[in-house]
């Protein structure tokens, strides 16, 4: 469950939804289920698998292989700073419409009188206030971590995962309610090609895919190898690999039916982008007036604030871990509860651009034009363009070519069966590799607009 709940967060819920409405829907969707079964099925079971083999984090699992592959395991280490820097500001950003719209379910003043595009700018251009969320965001996160796995995360998640899927549940039944709202439902699920069309639209597509893979199912990063380390040898390694990708395209999906809907029926712009959580969903919410509106928005964003929880503990775990076990290893003493605070900080700072940046709004100075991107969009590139499937290329190389039969022998311990074994190792041989290098070089190219 801690696994699954590192794999469901603002990945699912705030990307899943307008990446899918800015890749055409349909076309978006069965991409991203082709790359989830041929490549995230592939890297789950591989960090799995490599985490309890070793017993270790994330930089020393992969030194207990070979010291020669430790740069790998540091890229996941970077990735989960430079994810978890941005998760935390957007982490806030969604606390603060929860606690918004508790607001207005006592106050029932219409957010003050300003549409939801005038409410969102507003807060974006106060940075001391979103910056505030910010820190009320990472301070829960390194709370639930300081308890540990057992002590924190497992007893959180035991809850909060079931709870996310109720509510999820009544939020769509909501929208799919709603007048017009068949035709959201089309767009995700009517087959339509017409964003494949081309191959510059295929690509993009493509990109869009795969880096909401990575970011959904938490790979590339370090999560899973550190789950996987906690993992007892009984635990059938296969069975956990496939059903972490199926609970987490799932949610997404379920994702993408509370929201889709209720754009089309109040005739929102389904690929407005990062701001569809926030500014279409505070109108189609905001629309059904009275205290039936405030009080579905005040459930739905407490939905996403547990998923946008479950998911940054696994990202701050991974840091954590880290240095927990250096410690161990050095014959030192490890006290989680010192370092979490310690790297938690270190996050804090590191995030601290992407807070005053304000997506573009606030007084960060601005990257440079020829970019045309705001901070957030900085750091995800980083981690999500280029070291996440770079890790995740390395880590399916290694399995294929290097571990071989000592992988298939971890999975089948304790006779647990592995009837993807021929699957698994051509896809880790071959066509992830392949696929990581394509998606990495189109990543780049077109950061730099080649």
């Amino acid at each position: 469950m801690a696994a699954v709940g590192s794999a469901v967060g603002l990945g699912n819920i705030w990307g899943f939804p307008f990446r899918l409405g800015a890749g055409g829907g349909f076309a978006f969707l069965l991409v991203y289920l082709i790359l989830v079964v041929f490549v995230g099925y592939v890297v789950m079971l591989g960090e799995l698998t490599i985490g309890r083999k070793t017993g270790k984090s994330t930089v020393h699992a992969y030194v207990e292989l070979s010291k020669k592959y430790k740069a790998i395991g540091f890229m996941g280490i970077v990735s989960g700073f430079c994810i978890l820097a941005f998760y935390s500001v957007l982490g806030g950003y969604v606390m603060k419409y929860m606690f918004g719209f508790l607001m207005e379910m006592f106050r029932g003043d219409n957010f003050g009188g300003m549409s939801s595009g005038e409410y969102f700018d507003n807060f974006l251009g106060n940075v001391g206030q979103g910056t505030l969320w910010f820190v009320v965001f990472q301070a829960i996160t390194i709370l639930i971590v300081m308890g540990g796995v057992a002590g924190g995360i497992e007893k959180f998640c035991k809850i909060a995962m079931p709870a996310l899927v109720v509510m999820l549940v009544i939020v769509i039944i909501r929208s799919v309610t709603l007048p017009g709202a068949t035709e959201g439902l089309a767009f995700m699920f009517k087959p339509d090609f017409s964003k494949l069309a081309t191959f510059s639209d295929f690509m993009g597509v493509l990109r869009s895919a795969a880096g909401q893979m990575f970011f959904s199912l938490s790979l590339g990063m370090g999560c899973m190898i550190t789950y996987g380390s906690y993992l007892s040898k009984k635990e059938s390694l296969q069975f956990n690999a496939m059903f972490i990708p199926i609970a987490d395209t799932t949610i997404a999906i379920l994702a993408g039916m509370a929201v889709m809907p209720a754009v089309f029926a109040l005739g929102f712009e389904p690929g407005r982008g990062p701001g569809l959580l926030f500014v279409t969903l505070h109108g189609v919410f905001m629309s059904m007036g009275g205290f039936i509106g405030p009080f579905f928005g005040f459930f739905f964003y407490l939905l996403v604030t547990i998923a946008a929880v479950t998911s940054s503990i696994s990202l701050l775990e991974v840091c954590a871990s880290y240095v927990i076990d250096k410690r161990i290893i050095e014959g030192k003493e490890p006290n989680r509860r010192k370092y979490t605070i310690m790297i938690g900080a270190a996050i804090f700072v590191v995030g601290l651009p992407i807070s005053l940046d304000g997506l573009g709004a606030g007084i960060m100075p601005a990257l440079p034009e020829s970019l045309g991107w705001v901070w957030l969009e900085l750091y995800d590139f980083i981690a999500e363009g280029v070291l996440m499937p770079l890790g995740a290329l390395f880590m399916s190389l290694i399995v294929g070519w290097v571990m071989k039969k000592s992988f298939g022998e971890e999975v089948r311990l304790e006779g647990n069966k592995f009837g993807t074994e021929s699957f698994v190792m051509i896809c880790a041989k071959y066509i992830t590799p392949i696929a990581m290098t394509f998606i990495l070089v189109t990543q780049v190219m077109d950061f730099f607009g080649m």
